[in-house]
């Protein structure tokens, strides 16, 4: 049986930072909590567990060495709580990039800068008069703030940066939401499922056995709305 890294439970890397160590800790401590999931039949008291060990060993400088040195020249300690079973055809182990908490972060990271994105661009349209909202939807960017083109640049460049990681990974754009990505990640995190391709299987049948078709055409369209304005920041990457 393979078993997973401290690093692949905080879906960190080996030579992560304190703060990107501690920024996965609360990140994963939203969706694992317990208190969180108290209106689901999920008990992630487990998962809570490993999660704020791994952040016990790797947060203090002196225990997380030890760990290393454990871990030996980039292989794999033997982790003794956290199993998964490790796939029969399996040629190589994976990186522990390849950790469905990568994916995670990167789906939340996207969410985050698109809401942002949104909010400066409707504040900004708000300013401006009719005449000259018309000629910005033919393309007309002339009487756009140079300072919000540029921190909208800014922001579209780090968009494509997680859409690549999810496109690689190949998740479809309809699982990006924050709600579908924290259902798969306990999911994959109580390892049931040995590679997330399952796992989005999984979740569309968990969608049709236990969402109303309202709730559904919700979820449906808030998707539509995301594309909308994701496609919106991404113009301005060109």
């Amino acid at each position: 049986m393979a078993k997973r890294t401290y690093y692949h439970i905080l879906g960190v890397s080996r030579d992560a930072s304190l703060e990107e160590i501690t920024a996965a800790k609360n990140a994963l401590a939203k969706v694992y909590h317990p208190d969180a999931n108290m209106h689901t039949d999920i008990d992630t008291t487990a998962q809570m567990q490993e999660i704020l060990e791994a952040y016990r060993i790797l947060s203090n400088q002196e225990k997380r060495k030890a760990y290393d040195l454990e871990l030996g020249g980039g292989k794999k300690r033997v982790f003794r709580t956290f199993n998964m079973e490790e796939e029969a055809k399996q040629a190589k182990k994976k990186p522990e990039a390849d950790s469905f908490v990568t994916y995670w972060n990167a789906a939340q990271r996207l969410n985050e800068i698109v809401t942002k994105s949104s909010m400066l661009i409707q504040r900004e349209s708000k300013r401006k008069s009719i005449p000259i909202k018309i000629l910005e939807k033919f393309g007309n960017k002339e009487f756009e703030s140079p300072a919000l083109n540029a921190e909208l640049e800014h922001l579209s460049i780090e968009a494509l940066k997680y859409i690549t990681t999810l496109k690689t990974a190949n998740i479809p754009m309809q699982y990006w939401n924050s709600e579908t990505m924290n259902w798969l990640l306990i999911q994959w995190g109580q390892g049931v499922y040995p590679d997330h391709q399952t796992l989005l299987a999984q979740y569309d049948v968990y969608l049709a056995q236990n969402k109303t078709s309202s709730e559904r055409m919700k979820l449906n369209n808030e998707n539509k709305q995301f594309h909308h304005h994701l496609k919106k920041l991404l113009t301005y990457a060109l």
